[in-house]
């Protein structure tokens, strides 16, 4: 396995950890540490890569695997922002639809011996995806961490209704990006969904 495979797998054993770090209340800090896991997990993505094409490593078992750890990356963190409720299950549920949809064309393809590779829209898709996430686990850690110390209850109220609203625009901003991308990606391969047996 090469090192950009390797990068790949490492971000995939990241993401229990990750978990741990959102859904365990006991943990002290435990959104910030979550923003840094991610953030970590996040740099491998662009790493495995840039290195892959860079040291001309890019492999069948790459362009398979490399969407597929985003996938379980971010569909990680929204389910489990979901249980926790601070997201509405609606944009996640968008976005697991896309996702079914678009592995589901790949699977057809593999079939017929294609491996296709995610395009300049799921990429820009998946930036929008991590960014969210990123600004909703920070926020996150800053609501925990220091909005309970303000006495002011008004300024309390105010200032968790800005970042409410952040996380709601950074979310949508997202589930756009997913949908163009997806009817992108069904548009482009449309052939291989004609002809699946």
């Amino acid at each position: 396995m090469n090192t950009p495979n390797k990068l790949t797998v490492f971000r995939i054993l990241l993401i229990p950890v990750l978990i741990v770090f959102i859904l365990v209340q006991q943990i002290q800090n435990r959104f910030l540490y979550a923003t840094i896991v991610f953030i970590i997990a996040a740099l491998t993505d662009h790493l495995d890569g840039k290195l892959a094409r860079k040291n001309g490593q890019i492999t069948d078992f790459g362009k398979f695997l490399d969407p597929l750890a985003d996938k379980m990356l971010v569909m990680s963190s929204f389910i489990c922002f979901v249980d926790i409720e601070i997201l509405s299950a609606v944009p996640v549920i968008i976005i697991l639809m896309r996702e079914f949809i678009v592995t589901s064309i790949r699977l057809v393809a593999m079939s017929s011996g294609k491996v296709i590779a995610a395009n300049f829209w799921g990429k820009l898709k998946t930036v929008s995806q991590i960014i969210a996430i990123i600004v909703i686990l920070f926020l996150e850690h800053i609501k925990r961490a220091y909005i309970p110390t303000m006495l002011n209850f008004s300024a309390r109220e105010n200032v968790l209704m800005v970042f409410e609203t952040i996380d709601l625009i950074f979310i949508w901003v997202s589930v756009l990006f997913t949908l163009v991308s997806g009817i992108i990606y069904i548009m482009d391969n449309i052939e291989i969904i004609k002809t699946a047996k």
